[in-house]
């Protein structure tokens, strides 16, 4: 009998949700016939079958959330193919190093890759820890709550009668993690500023013309479009652009990435965005359209709101945000006149990035918004 693992399905993706099983036990399958549907952070991902065989056991219900590496189906099987391997078989073991003191603990815990190394930023003893996880593994919220549970105040208010809990899962579950890691990862620090943009006809394009004023910057600053690496205590800058650009769905927020940026026409990348927008709404976007950004937007002022500190998120090291275009009274040529500006917001990473740096890169932005169009 073979036994197949909840295989990584996106970038360090530390577990996933089973919506739909498409097989039951005693089922014969074929290779990449439809085996599972299941939610990602981002996504819900159809898993193939990986053998030729009959079903003999399924590893949760729909609902459950799996964590990477457990397992997720058992098989009488023949052979495996190579299209979408399991995890890696070793077991989800390590010696945890005690939070305080230079030595190890003697016992060993199990626990899924992202909760490690979310526990050695934090702090946090795995062996202080009890997983919920299946089988006992400790997982990333198990992780959070201890962290919380250290900063919390020593009473907390009951719950309101006629409240109704729900369970954060898929994407507001995926935003809870990466906003934590953010809190718990990154020095944050934001300078705001305005563009006037009373040069451009009525109905300008704010999208394209912020993706072009970041390509502009990143030009003129490429310190703010890079990784950092806490680790290794380095940076890595890129010659291109990968954006991120936030999108805001009835499921909570999900970003997708638009490629090489700095070197796309705007009818191109504005059918890429729509298209990236639909697929997100929809939760079909594949989730190799979600990974490797090398900096964000967040245009939240298409919503409301003038100034924000978004949250950059690593390894990333800036975000750009832009506020509500809205007339304002400046003064122009000894008169005062109303003008349409662009409040900006932009969050960077104080540990490898400057202040001159930050404030060099958001000139430019403006300086190439105020241009017409």
């Amino acid at each position: 009998m073979s036994t197949f693992k909840l295989p990584d399905l996106g970038e360090g993706l530390a577990e996933a949700e089973i919506v739909q099983w498409h097989v039951k036990v005693g089922d014969q399958l074929r290779i990449d016939e439809p085996m599972v549907s299941v939610e990602t952070a981002k996504a819900v991902v159809e898993v193939p079958a990986p053998f030729t065989g009959t079903v003999m056991a399924l590893h949760g219900a729909p609902g459950d959330i799996i964590p990477t590496g457990a397992p997720l189906i058992d098989f009488d099987s023949g052979t495996v193919v190579g299209r979408m391997p399991a995890a890696v078989d070793e077991p989800l073991i390590e010696p945890a190093a005690a939070a305080h003191g230079t030595g190890v603990d003697t016992c060993r815990q199990r626990a899924v890759p992202a909760a490690r190394a979310l526990a050695k930023r934090l702090g946090v003893s795995l062996a202080a820890l009890t997983g919920t996880g299946r089988g006992g593994v400790i997982t990333i919220d198990d992780v959070l709550e201890r962290r919380g549970s250290a900063d919390a105040v020593a009473s907390v208010s009951p719950r309101l009668p006629g409240g109704r809990a729900e369970t954060l899962r898929g994407m507001r579950r995926a935003m809870a993690h990466s906003m934590a890691l953010s809190r718990a990862q990154v020095a944050g620090s934001t300078v705001c500023d305005d563009a006037d943009i009373h040069a451009w006809g009525r109905h300008g394009d704010y999208t394209w013309r912020l993706v072009r004023a970041l390509a502009a910057a990143a030009r003129h600053e490429p310190a703010l479009n890079a990784w950092y690496d806490p680790d290794g205590q380095s940076r890595t800058l890129f010659p291109y652009i990968h954006l991120a650009i936030a999108v805001d769905t009835p499921d909570g927020l999900i970003v997708p990435v638009l490629r090489n940026v700095e070197s796309q026409a705007r009818e191109p990348l504005l059918e890429s965005l729509a298209r990236q927008k639909e697929a997100a709404r929809t939760r079909s976007i594949a989730p190799e359209e979600l990974r490797g950004f090398t900096l964000m937007l967040s245009n939240f002022g298409t919503l409301a709101g003038r100034y924000g500190i978004p949250l950059v998120v690593p390894p990333a090291v800036a975000i750009l945000g832009a506020g509500k275009v809205r007339e304002d009274a400046v003064v122009a040529a000894g008169r005062v006149e109303a003008h349409r500006r662009m409040p900006l917001s932009l969050s960077f990473d104080h540990r490898c990035i400057t202040g001159g740096e930050a404030c060099r890169f958001l000139a430019s932005v403006i300086a190439d918004l105020e241009q017409p169009d």
